[in-house]
Order: C-alpha cells, then sequence, then structure tokens
C-alpha cells in the first residue's frame, strides 16, 4: 500500500495579495515560512520514505522544510509546478477582471474549457502531473510526501478520484493543506482532505484558496 500526501506550499505575499503565481518564482512569505515549519512538525513522525516537489521555490522550501525532520533529499520535478497563466501571471485578479473578464467567468464557470493566452488548460497540468504520480505509486509501497501548487493538487485530487476536472471548482485547498490518498489494489482512495488543523497555532482560521 502506498500512502500519498499532497501538499500545498505556504503562503505567498501573492496568495494574500490575490495576484496570479502561476510558474513565476515567488517566495514563500514570513507566515509561509511558519506554516512549512508547522506542517514540518506535524509530519515528523510520518515514516516519510521521499519528498518529491514542484522546483519553484515556494513548493520547494516547503518540501525542504519538511524534508529536514527525515534527512532525506528532495526530488524536484517538473511536472508539479505550477499551471502557466500565460499573460495573466504577475497580475492581481481585481486586474484581471478588468481586462479580461469574459474569460475570468469562463474561469469561474468552467475551468477545464479555458486556455489563458500563452498559458496551459488544466488538461495540459493533469497529463504532465499525473504521469509523475503513477510512477510514484509504482515505484514506493510506503509513504511519500508531493508538494506541489493549488491547481495541481486540485486536478489530481479530481483525477484520483476519478472525476473530470470540471469538478476542479468544487474542491478547496489551503495554503500547506494537506490531501491524503492510500493506494491499493489499484484504487487510490481519499482518506484526508485540505488537514490544516496543525496550523491553528498561528491563530487564523480562514484558508486562502487562492
Amino acid at each position: 500500500m502506498t500512502k500519498l500526501m499532497l501538499i500545498r506550499h505556504g503562503e505567498t505575499d501573492w496568495n494574500r495579495e490575490e495576484v496570479f503565481r502561476g510558474q513565476i518564482d515567488v517566495e514563500l512569505n514570513s507566515k509561509g515560512l511558519r506554516q512549512a515549519w508547522l506542517l514540518a512538525k506535524y509530519l515528523r513522525n510520518e515514516p516519510l520514505s521521499a519528498v518529491y516537489s514542484s522546483p519553484l521555490r515556494r513548493a520547494q522550501r516547503t518540501a525542504e522544510i519538511v524534508a529536514s525532520y527525515h534527512s532525506i533529499k528532495i526530488e524536484k520535478s517538473i511536472q508539479l509546478t505550477d499551471m502557466n497563466y500565460g499573460v495573466w501571471q504577475g497580475l492581481p485578479k481585481d486586474k484581471v477582471i478588468e481586462q479580461y473578464s469574459g474569460l475570468y467567468k469562463q474561469w469561474l464557470k468552467n475551468p477545464h474549457l479555458v486556455q489563458v493566452p500563452g498559458g496551459e488548460t488544466l488538461e495540459d497540468v493533469k497529463s504532465r502531473a499525473y504521469k509523475l504520480i503513477l510512477q510514484i505509486t509504482g515505484d514506493f509501497s510506503d509513504t511519500v510526501a508531493v508538494v506541489s501548487h493549488r491547481v495541481v493538487i486540485k486536478v489530481l485530487i479530481c483525477t484520483l478520484l476519478g472525476l473530470d476536472i470540471s469538478h476542479f471548482c468544487n474542491v478547496k485547498l489551503g495554503t500547506c493543506g494537506i490531501t491524503t490518498f492510500t493506494y491499493e489494489d489499484g484504487l487510490h482512495i481519499l482518506t484526508k482532505h485540505n488537514a490544516t488543523s496543525f496550523l491553528k497555532h498561528l491563530g487564523t482560521t480562514k484558508e486562502n484558496d487562492f
């Protein structure tokens, strides 16, 4: 049996300010670093055999902190990098709404049908990320942590549950949220979703799903 822990990276200033990040390399902010250390402490007794990460710094730093409790080296994979938002990358949400109102409304209603100019589709993200998950569940029979991004993890959750990625907007995921699947007898079984109880010491309860 493989235990697969899908983990969103800690907070960045662009999460808080609702700026589209995509493949722009943004660092964790001070809160994001605190989140990552609380996450690592929470997972310190998990028998992790591997930690995979997107190569973008916000995910990589989160993964490094988690891995530090286990004395293992993270495995970086471009397949886990954030969705390329094309011309939206680096723009605040209000600017996107102002400049691309029709496309943004479509993104909220039918995200699986949207391709921002110069960017990827959710299907593109699914194609690359799911291949890695299949490789991981084929190579390991124990616990693996996968640190990635909001869009990537939501797409993977839908895919592992056998849902069409049109259900993307039905999934909520906070920064440093953990979603856990077990893989046994050819089935991915959801056992925990968006676990963030370990962040309560930060004194905030609102999860940032942007």
